[in-house]
């Protein structure tokens, strides 16, 4: 066993040198508490990786004395980076949320090539969370990853970071200054509240107030620094930063700008809603920025913010995080790369060569396979912290996995999301990661009949779940704070526990239901309909594949598969 590991590593030792490695790809939305439902601040996060094992972190805050050091390791690739000073008092973290109700998630852009020169010890992942430790408020959060990246220095490409706490969201876009020095160039805006804003791995802050510290922040030589290379002559007034720092392409717009225009397209009903260049409140189709999305016209930009067009909800956000385009000319269920099932997937890499040697992109939506895990974050400042912030937590593809939610004050992790339980190349039957990995994976190969199956069981959990947060909330703010926290715990655990036994259920019914490319009748109480001659199944549909897959199959086969 122990020879077939090390033949087996080898050959993916030798794989990976003719491998390109894909950039991490993530999605955030950024939800003002203006623009709730029930007033929280929230943000949705979707870690996305071919490399990233789906687990929810965990920390404990603590006291430590004058002289204790934090080591530093690399989130990406988990090298050890150096240490700092640590600080004298920190807080509890869960995933992406604080115990004080800050939350922080990010997607990475790159930028300009020259600026990703490693010139420090703290990468993005480390400033994230060292943040979620030291940090109570989305500003205070702001200026230490800006003092701790000036200081230590900086040790990845450009990133866009989320913020919010129990009051106000912010956007922030940064990047290092690779062999011109150590540190990061940056800006950081508020979402006005009533709007929302999302980003999708390309730095979407173009121009911004240089005199309204209250709804902006930024580097005092953001502007400065890209004189002094040649990247930008014209007017203060006029610098863009996304300009500058990380110019349009063809990718950067259909691959990631597409993301956040679709989220926008679908939390505004197709009608964006914003402030334009007059101060004026204007409302434009979102179709009218749709060439720029599709990577046809860039100067068709749609608007950094916009107002959505109805209170949003949890179930809200987390269903716009399960996009496959749909409804929009880029819908990944309608083309013949759906295959005969509608299977919203496009596998790696993203873009590919007919035989005449002209080049093509498959879509990158907001749901993707290659998702490690992904979460909805509330802060919600009518509670109590040690109530108020609530890390919906999921892992693998939203589109068909669920969110439970984790109290942030919790104690400790389910054993379904723990870190340890597996990893990326050990398999764990009790790893959360693993088990929504088989679910979505037999999905994938009947997807238009399947999914559905799964959508179901997702959405009975999740409204469940969102339906009885105020009765739990209520019960907590009724007990000591010791009592709250052990009684939150305990439903949290439960919680996720419960819903990963009901995966393991779901994914021997999918095997059992769609088994061969057959659909096996159900009666009301779940029991497989049969012909009353014990467990032999009746009223099996064998459903074959969509017409356009069969339309498609004819204009190339059918020379050969035509009947006569």
């Amino acid at each position: 066993m122990k020879q077939n590991r090390l033949i087996i590593s080898a050959v993916i030792a030798a794989f990976a040198l003719f491998s390109s490695q894909d950039t991490d790809a993530c999605s955030n939305i950024l939800i003002t508490k203006g623009a709730t439902a029930d007033g929280s601040c929230m943000v949705s996060y979707a870690a996305d990786s071919h490399q990233l094992f789906g687990e929810l972190y965990f920390l404990k805050g603590g006291k430590f004395g004058k002289n204790a050091m934090r080591q530093v390791y690399n989130w990406d690739t988990g090298a050890y980076m150096g240490e700092i000073p640590q600080a004298r008092r920190t807080w509890q973290r869960v995933g992406n949320l604080n115990e004080k109700q800050l939350i922080i998630a990010e997607t990475t852009y790159g930028g300009l090539e020259e600026l990703w020169e490693p010139n420090g010890i703290l990468d993005y992942g480390s400033l994230i969370y060292i943040a979620l430790e030291r940090c109570s408020t989305a500003r205070e959060a702001i200026q230490t990853i800006a003092q701790l990246a000036e200081e230590y220095g900086y040790a990845s490409e450009g990133e866009s970071f989320s913020l919010a706490d129990k009051d106000e969201v912010w956007v922030m876009d940064l990047i290092g200054k690779g062999k011109h020095g150590k540190g990061i160039v940056w800006v950081a805006r508020r979402v006005p509240d009533g709007y929302i804003c999302a980003h999708a791995n390309q730095a979407r802050i173009s121009t911004f107030p240089q005199d309204d510290p209250e709804n902006c922040m930024y580097s005092a030589d953001v502007i400065t620094f890209a004189r002094e290379h040649g990247w930008f002559d014209g007017e203060d007034a006029d610098f863009s930063f996304c300009d500058t720092y990380a110019p349009l392409d063809f990718g950067a717009m259909r691959g990631c700008e597409s993301r956040a225009w679709s989220a926008f397209n679908m939390l505004c009903d197709g009608q964006f809603t914003f402030v334009d260049e007059n101060g004026e409140e204007v409302t434009r189709p979102a179709m009218d920025y749709v060439q720029y999305a599709m990577g046809y016209d860039k100067t068709a930009r749609f608007p950094l913010f916009v107002k959505p067009s109805r209170k949003l909800t949890v179930k809200d956000i987390a269903d716009a995080m399960r996009d496959h385009f749909e409804g929009t000319p880029m819908d990944m269920t309608q083309d013949v790369g759906a295959g005969g099932n509608a299977c919203p997937y496009r596998w790696r890499p993203m873009h590919f060569k007919d035989s005449e040697g002209n080049e093509y992109c498959n879509e990158r939506a907001i749901a993707t396979q290659q998702t490690g895990f992904w979460f909805v974050g509330q802060s919600r400042g009518w509670l109590p912290d040690h109530i108020g912030a609530v890390d919906w937590f999921g892992t693998d593809d939203a589109a068909t996995s669920y969110l439970t939610p984790i109290y942030v004050t919790t104690r400790k992790v389910p054993e379904c999301f723990r870190e340890g339980n597996g990893d990326m190349l050990t398999y764990s039957p009790t790893a959360s990661f693993w088990m929504n990995n088989r679910v979505t994976n037999a999905c994938y190969k009947m997807y238009n009949y399947m999914a559905p199956v799964v959508r179901a069981l997702i959405d009975k959990w999740e409204n469940a779940k969102i339906a009885e947060q105020p009765s739990i909330d209520s019960k907590a703010q009724k007990m000591s704070r010791w009592r709250a926290r052990r009684f939150l715990t305990k439903y949290s655990v439960r919680n996720a526990q419960d819903i990963f036994s009901q995966w393991v259920e779901l994914e021997q019914l999918l095997l059992v239901k769609f088994i061969d490319g057959n659909i096996k009748a159900q009666n009301e109480d779940g029991s497989f309909v049969t012909n009353g001659n014990g467990n032999i199944p009746d009223e099996i549909e064998q459903p074959g594949y969509t017409q356009e897959w069969k339309d498609a199959v004819a204009r190339f086969h059918g020379d050969v598969i035509r009947v006569k």
